[in-house]
């Protein structure tokens, strides 16, 4: 095995929709069915390890030559229901955020190269200009899990595994950490908080966060599975804190606060979840 493949990384959380094979048109509908069938697909940490290894040629290789055929394959009340990588356009969305985040110009170019970083433009806006509509399947928060996130789930909806440790041969498994819920229920949940918000108070980057995710959801089937996972957040903080993690329960009782009119209630409970998460992101500046 190599060093890259070895690695645990990112420190990040993933917002996904599975969706039903009915969703997808020939030939891809028929590629998915036979890819549920297999008998062992590849999770998350495969992916990473695969994208890491791409970065260690020089110059890197930021972007894919080529999409990926790979997926997440999961079942919701016994239909297969799949979340494509499609780890090519990922890439190129994550470096428009690279960008967009101000980084200086020495930063970025010691990061990747001008000539790359143009090609790489290049290479999107061509591909961008035959699938105008195409959108990611996943979404990724790198040292936290955006809090508008949660407003798509209840506690009802959270699945936690404690981790097993290490044995003398080296075997073990890291905890898992994540809420899973129909479509119909996100988007529900996701409307009664618009609406709460709204009423109670003026737009801000809760309600615009909340209005640009349920966009993103309306591209999808109906009766797709949305996922939260807390992805590599769960090897940064004490599987206590896992534990203990009721965010979605938390942000469920605040905005029950804001329709029944107690503000101060709503901004209370508000205020934990984001020092919480505030918390969580200032451990990328610790050493």
């Amino acid at each position: 095995m190599s060093v890259a493949s070895s690695v645990l990384v990112p420190y990040a959380s993933y917002l996904r929709v599975y969706e039903p094979l009915a969703a997808f048109p020939e030939p891809e509908r028929s590629h998915w069915a036979r890819y549920a069938r297999r008998p062992r697909t590849p999770g998350a940490q495969e992916e990473l390890r695969r994208s890491l290894a791409d970065l260690l040629p020089t110059p890197p290789v930021p972007v894919p030559v080529h999409e990926s055929g790979e997926a997440f394959v999961a079942h919701l009340d016994g239909v297969v229901v799949i979340c494509p990588w499609r780890t090519r356009l990922r890439a190129w969305l994550a470096l428009e955020e690279l960008v967009a985040e101000g980084y200086p110009g020495s930063v970025l170019d010691a990061m990747l190269p001008p000539v790359v970083r143009g090609q790489v433009a290049a290479d999107h806006e061509r591909w961008l200009a035959r699938n105008p509509d195409a959108r990611p399947w996943i979404r990724t928060a790198v040292w936290q899990v955006p809090v508008r996130w949660f407003a798509l789930f209840g506690d009802e909806d959270r699945q936690y595994e404690p981790g097993v440790p290490k044995d003398g041969a080296g075997a073990g498994r890291a905890p898992v950490l994540r809420y899973r819920t129909t479509m119909a229920q996100a988007r529900r949940r996701l409307a009664r908080a618009l609406r709460a918000l709204r009423e109670s108070i003026d737009d801000g980057p809760m309600t615009e966060g909340l209005v640009e995710v349920g966009r993103w959801l309306e591209e999808f089937h109906p009766r797709a599975l949305v996922e939260l996972d807390f992805g590599g957040l769960v090897h940064v903080v004490p599987e206590e804190w896992l534990a203990g993690e009721r965010s979605a329960a938390r942000l469920a009782e605040g905005i029950a606060a804001l329709r029944a009119g107690d503000g101060e209630a709503a901004s209370e409970a508000y205020g934990q979840l984001a020092e919480r998460w505030r918390a969580i992101r200032d451990l990328r500046f610790a050493n």
